[in-house]
């Protein structure tokens, strides 16, 4: 692997803190992740540490690491996870929980915290997902870090620097006391029967906070933007340089995790995007732009335009409708891509006011009508179902709202001669913790299907159209893991041991999943997700379920106002 990379670092591990840098997925798929390669730059930018990577093995390697029984293993110096001071997942999705069980034990450790010795490696568990709802994996945690790794990790290593590693218990206090570390050993949990936690409360004596904040840095302009650091071939985009250019959105769609939690709008300094586009260029020849909200970067159209001039194609992610520009659009075409991607979320305006997606379909139509006339071939469409007040009606304005973009872009290719493709991606609405919809139940699985069921129907088989829709059953599982608290620790491990059957898992572990999935959380005074402050009023999330009830808007230039 190391010799198909440029940009690995290689240090001598003799008097520096030691810390196995995990993605708990393949190489291939790990080394296209963005917070995977800034957590790995800015440890090594701290000459006390090196760091090294670890991924999971694939499906052949795994079964012969099983049949020889072979330690787990850093890719940059083969040395054995077991033998680091530190070893760090990095988890962006809850599909990956199993897998964070899976290296555990494929590097000699007990998966579960309190089975582990003091002298094991400090395991830390950080990632998006950790500061929406940390506890399903706050069993497997010494510690975990909530919030952006700009500040876990120097407060990290200074905590190692302070306090060593030789008393465990006294490294675990002192790190609950920084802003961001949640030490899952320090407190008690207290549960209302299937489903439901009335307490996380710190155990008598531990002196660690009632209430966890996220660490999150105020200002990006002083920051250097999060990029791609190591390059190799081998990986979901290739040799692509990512780079974040903008963090945040001001939108806060109702059923959105990471507009809520990565607030403030923080764009990082153009001048800085730059620079690192033109010293990786001789590596790569496309990037892409990581962003909620693209176009919330106020220089967007000069950053476009230079990388353009660098001689980039521009992939950019998901572009918000509302603020794309002719200008914009013009120079993602010149740049070479052919296709764009946004997410209307519904077909029609009355339930975008219920999610609070402040854009209508005349101007979905608008935008669509440019990104064609532009020379676009092909579209992606994100579109959701079980949303609030969800009815039929609104199934089929998906169908008739996406065939009206489809004549569109049929109109538009005739003067090219070739016709594009729109491919839609459909999911079932999952709560999300830290969001409005973090009280609501799912909408029932039958009723999902009955639901899949119909669209599959409206859609059909319409030339130059293309709908994935994904199953209820597989929401059903992430929301068990999204929504969940401690319990669902067990069904975890049993689903890694027994081949991911996670309806043999839940079985297993006597689990009532549905009272996770589908009871209403509106009367709950505290909710497992709560231990982590991530910085917005629980008030705020009550009005904007109230204007959910109402179909209103809240306009972006009053969404500051929700923060603490």
């Amino acid at each position: 692997m190391l010799s198909r990379e440029v940009g690995f670092v290689r240090k001598s591990h003799g008097g520096r803190l030691r810390v196995a840098l995990s993605f708990p997925n393949t190489y291939w798929v790990g080394m296209s992740n963005l917070g995977l390669q800034t957590v790995y730059q800015l440890f090594n930018a701290d000459e006390r540490v090196v760091c090294e990577r670890v991924f999971l093995p694939g499906k052949q390697e795994l079964a012969d690491f099983a049949a020889r029984r072979e330690p787990l293993v850093t890719i940059e110096s083969q040395t054995p996870v077991h033998d680091f001071d530190v070893l760090a997942f990095s988890v962006s999705f809850e599909w990956d929980y199993t897998n964070v069980v899976t290296m555990l034990r494929l590097a000699g450790l007990e998966p579960r915290a309190n089975r582990r010795h003091a002298r094991d490696p400090l395991v830390v568990i950080g990632g998006a997902v950790t500061f929406v709802n940390p506890e399903p994996l706050a069993p497997f945690a010494d510690v975990i870090a909530a919030g952006e790794a700009e500040l876990l990790v120097p407060s990290l290593v200074e905590a190692f620097a302070e306090e060593g590693s030789r008393d465990r218990s006294q490294l675990l206090g002192s790190l609950s006391k920084s802003r961001g570390f949640y030490v899952p050993s320090l407190y008690d949990v207290t549960y209302g029967g299937p489903g439901r936690v009335t307490a996380i409360t710190p155990k008598p004596g531990s002196d660690a906070p009632p209430v966890v904040h996220k660490a999150a840095v105020k200002a990006a302009e002083r920051l250097h933007p999060p990029a791609t650091s190591i390059f190799t071939p081998d990986t979901e985009f290739g040799s692509r340089l990512l780079i974040e250019v903008v963090r945040g959105c001001a939108n806060l769609c109702r059923f959105c995790w990471a507009g809520y939690n990565y607030l403030p709008v923080r764009p990082f300094a153009t001048d800085r995007i730059l620079e690192i586009a033109r010293e990786a260029r001789p590596h790569a020849d496309r990037i892409g732009l990581v962003s909620i909200a693209l176009c919330d970067h106020p220089d967007i159209e000069l950053i476009l335009t230079s990388l353009m001039e660098m001689g980039y194609s521009i992939s950019p992610a998901s572009l918000r409708l509302d603020d794309l520009t002719e200008t914009i659009v013009t120079l993602l075409r010149q740049s070479g891509e052919r296709s764009i991607t946004i997410a209307p979320e519904t077909g029609s305006d009355r339930l975008r006011r219920v999610i609070n997606k402040t854009v209508t379909n005349e101007q979905i139509l608008d935008k669509s009508g440019l990104i064609f006339r532009t020379g676009f071939e092909n579209l992606k469409l994100y579109y959701m179902i079980g949303l609030p007040s969800e009815t039929d009606e609104d199934l089929v304005a998906i169908r008739d709202l996406t065939l009206e973009m489809r004549d569109i872009m049929i109109g538009a290719a005739r003067t090219r001669g070739t016709v594009g493709r729109i491919v839609a991606s459909v999911n079932p609405l999952i709560p999300k913790p830290g969001t409005t919809y973090q009280w609501m139940p799912m909408t029932q699985a039958r009723v999902i299907d009955q639901k899949i069921e119909r669209l599959r129907a409206l859609v059909g088989e319409t030339d130059n159209v293309y709908f994935n829709i994904k199953s209820e059953r597989h929401s059903y599982f992430q929301g068990l893991l999204s929504l969940g608290d401690r319990r669902v620790a067990d069904v975890i491990e049993l689903a890694e041991r027994n081949g991911h059957n996670w309806r043999a898992a839940v079985a297993e572990a006597d689990l009532d999943a549905e009272a996770y999935l589908y009871r209403d959380r509106s009367g709950d005074d505290f909710l497992p997700w709560n231990i982590i402050d991530g910085g917005m009023k629980t008030s705020f999330f009550r009005q904007e379920l109230a204007k959910s009830d109402r179909a209103e808007w809240t306009l972006p230039q009053k969404l500051q106002q929700g923060q603490r």
